[in-house]
């Protein structure tokens, strides 16, 4: 398979093979291309060290692709449609080897990453659908559906492990500390749930924010929790103050509808008017435009293994890559300049357009000839 997350050493020829070639070279591409499905996607993962993609569609249906920056070679690999309804997460094992997918016809299946075989299926796991997926470890995994209720899953036995209900909508996101030990859920009652997975007990819900809570992770090293909302509101905690936010921050955008972390204190977000922004956590600033659906909605965010690009799906039936190179360079200090209001949004690759946020960052070369100027 083409090691696209690889820097590939240039490939000498012979003089013979050079005069009998006719063969027009393969162009190569800072980002895979598009890959073009025929429902919008729910559920996008990558694999932990291969360059496969998984998603899982409003059809229900499951794909896998190889990618590659070689035009013209993504390929897909495999299909499957078990699942009766809408495929709404997708997960790989720790190792590769398998593909863990939930549905809204409220099953769990578990899937052989090589051929697509189903393995195990386990209908009804929940009462209602099935919205949300976590990988805990190898052996474990943590559902949400839509009515609150979340289960914990042992690979290896029959039934959950956990099965606790306290949120009072759906589970819209997932995340664990390093330790395994504490389950974050952010949940579309406005709340933020803290769960001790090892102890299988509840220990908290947030006070409640004024919209649906849609994507959590952890930032700073662990210090801070970060949940996206519908109102396009970022969220802070503290870690251990759960209780209520120690921060929060509007991106101008109509939402946030899924988020992924990029270095410790980079996420991306993805929101209904189809922008992917790369926002800085402390100090809280929209760094710029990594890319964009048209005006779709982003369904799904995805980071690949090796950090070099982000996958993104959106309701133009699209997945898309995008390269991640200069963000990861990107370093934000407390310094705050002088900017116009309203100011167009940095474009933070080459296929990402420049587009209008009220909290544009970064704008640099505009912002040091108006400085001097002064």
């Amino acid at each position: 398979m083409d090691p696209t997350c690889e820097e590939k050493p240039a490939e000498h020829k012979s003089d013979e093979e050079d005069s009998d070639s006719t063969e027009v070279p393969a162009q190569i591409r800072d980002t895979p291309e598009d890959i073009i499905l025929e429902a919008p996607a729910n559920g996008l993962a990558f694999h932990p060290n291969r360059d496969l993609l998984a998603a899982g569609d409003v059809d229900g249906d499951v794909f896998v692709f190889s990618y590659s920056c070689q035009e013209g070679e993504n390929k897909e690999l495999w299909s499957s449609g078990h699942h009766l309804k809408s495929c709404r997460a997708v997960v790989f094992s720790e190792d590769g080897q398998k593909l863990v997918t939930v549905s809204k016809d409220k099953a769990i299946h578990v899937l052989d990453v090589e051929q697509g075989r189903l393995e195990r299926r386990i209908s009804k796991a929940h009462g209602a659908p099935i919205n949300s997926l976590l990988l805990v470890d190898k052996n474990v995994l943590a559902t949400g559906d839509d009515t609150g209720g979340i289960r914990l899953w042992d690979q290896r036995k029959e039934g959950p492990l956990m099965d606790m209900r306290q949120h009072e909508e759906y589970i819209a996101d997932m995340a664990l500390d390093p330790d395994k030990k504490l389950l974050l859920t952010a949940s579309g009652d406005g709340c933020l749930g803290v769960f001790n997975i090892k102890r299988r007990r509840f220990e908290l819900l947030s006070e409640p924010q004024s919209g649906d809570l849609t994507s959590v992770t952890i930032m700073k090293c662990g210090r801070k929790v970060a949940c996206g909302s519908s109102e396009g509101t970022i969220y802070l905690f503290n870690w251990n103050g759960f209780g209520a936010t120690s921060d929060r921050f509007a991106l101008r955008a109509e939402s946030i509808d899924c988020m992924v972390p990029v270095t410790d204190s980079l996420l991306c977000t993805g929101s209904t008017d189809g922008v992917i922004r790369a926002v800085n956590i402390l100090p809280n600033r929209v760094v710029g435009s990594v890319g964009q659906h048209a005006g779709e909605p982003v369904e799904e965010l995805a980071l690949s293994h090796c950090g070099r690009f982000l996958a993104s799906s959106g309701h133009d039936q699209r997945l898309k890559f995008w390269d991640m190179a200069q963000l990861q360079s990107v370093v934000v200090d407390d310094y705050r300049r002088r900017k116009k209001k309203g100011g167009p949004l940095k474009a933070l690759s080459s296929k990402a357009w420049s587009t209008n946020d009220f909290f544009a960052g970064l704008r640099e070369e505009e912002e040091k000839r108006e400085d001097d100027s002064d």
